[in-house]
């Protein structure tokens, strides 16, 4: 039995372990392939490690292969980051079950969430474009015209849960390819997503990266598994770590001045004329916090604002948004262990069509596809962009040399 998991791992922490362990019990797996985000993550933020770090972290915690969400997936909203994380995995034809973490325990609930979203009846759809209407910013809107639809207030609270979220998305996902990977969820113990309680030895992520900020690493290291903690804390030492979106304000801003506001509208999640207010506020600040000030509404929520940021950093347009929607996208293997080897090899015999990429170099000699060439040229630039964040050696081109982990 081959497990998937789709995660961010920044960093990996006692909750990820759990949630590994868990997972691997339920579904009787004896392999675990895990679809990770890459440098830059879905709140439109910088990952605080790179992602062959995360790839290496994964597999010294149990993980045996570890494959990179391309960029146009992981910067993403929840709906696109679900459907390419999904589809990958539904591409190798070798996974049983996936498995995410929910805020409930209750899967049926978030499969009547996820039926409906699929199937789009009417009576929601007009729901939904009158919480729209109102100003509401999207997924309040959607979350009210649920509760209305399905007349349960109970849906509220678990559209309120950012884990919750994601689960059904990824459940529209897998109706949506219909798949037969069973679905699989694990309860987060603990700290929930965005808390920063330290309490146990489990925290969230943020909480971790809070702590990793603060230079508490002694702390860090009650939060982290071994290994984790090891290298996190080799990285920190090299400076080759990004704390936030602010190490590339100076070039964001300098961008947005520098677009016209046709270009600016071509950015994805830019809508109804924010073109106007983005470049306003890019034209009367120099710091990311000041133009999220200015630009925050109830209907432009704060991730959304930094999504568009990161667009705008990594030059990602709607219509390089449009072909990953489009595209089954590559297999890039960023690590893998014995058993991982393994798996490669019965993917490649399941799905001999599949692009698996191990070597970049020799990927962009051979690949005929267009679409595919845009998508890898993206993950490319964006990894040279996310380096310039270090504070030390602020290489680019680690997509080509770089050695895949094992």
């Amino acid at each position: 039995m081959v497990l998937g998991i789709i995660a961010e791992y920044n960093p990996f922490h006692n909750g990820h372990l759990y949630h590994l362990l868990k997972s691997k019990e339920e579904s009787k797996a004896d392999a675990v392939v895990a679809v990770i985000g890459g440098n830059f993550t879905q709140r439109g933020e910088p990952s605080l490690l790179d992602k062959w770090c995360k790839a290496e972290t994964a597999i010294a915690n149990g993980v045996d292969l570890v494959i990179e969400l391309p960029v146009l997936y992981s910067i993403s909203s929840a709906e696109n980051f679900a459907d390419g994380a999904i589809k990958i995995l539904n591409s190798l034809k070798i996974i049983d079950s996936v498995s995410f973490g929910t805020e409930t325990t209750d899967l049926n609930q978030l499969n009547i969430i996820a039926n409906t979203l699929f199937k789009e009846p009417k009576e929601y759809k007009d729901l939904l474009s009158s919480e729209l209407k109102s100003g509401k910013s999207f997924p309040k809107a959607r979350e009210q015209a649920l509760v209305k639809y399905l007349q349960n207030t109970n849906y509220a609270s678990i559209m309120s849960s950012p884990n919750n979220i994601l689960g059904i998305e990824y459940l529209k996902a897998l109706k949506k390819y219909s798949s037969n990977i069973k679905p699989i969820n694990i309860v987060r113990k603990d700290a929930g997503h965005l808390s920063l309680d330290y309490t146990g030895q489990i925290a969230s992520a943020t909480a971790v990266r809070n702590l990793v900020y603060s230079n508490r690493l002694k702390d860090v290291k009650t939060y982290t598994t071994p290994a984790s903690f090891t290298i996190l804390s080799e990285e920190l030492k090299k400076g080759h770590f990004v704390k936030d979106l602010s190490r590339f304000e100076n070039i964001i801003i300098y961008n947005l001045r520098n677009m016209s506001l046709s270009e600016i509208s071509d950015l994805p999640d830019v809508s109804e004329g924010l073109e106007y207010l983005i470049k306003k506020a890019a034209n009367s600040c120099n710091t990311i916090n000041e133009f999220i000030n200015i630009v925050r509404s109830k209907r432009y929520t704060e991730t959304r604002i930094k999504r568009i940021l990161l667009y705008c950093l990594l030059k990602i347009t709607k219509k390089d948004m449009a072909i990953s929607k489009k595209n089954t996208p590559y297999i890039r293997v960023l690590g893998f262990n014995e058993k991982g080897k393994n798996l490669i090899s019965q993917i490649k015999k399941a799905n001999p069509k599949l692009s698996i990429i191990t070597s970049v170099k020799k990927f962009e000699d051979i690949n005929l596809n267009k679409n595919l060439k845009i998508m890898l040229d993206k993950d490319i630039f964006a990894t040279n962009i996310y380096t310039l964040g270090y504070s030390q050696d602020s290489w680019a081109n680690l997509d080509y040399t770089k050695k895949i982990i094992h």
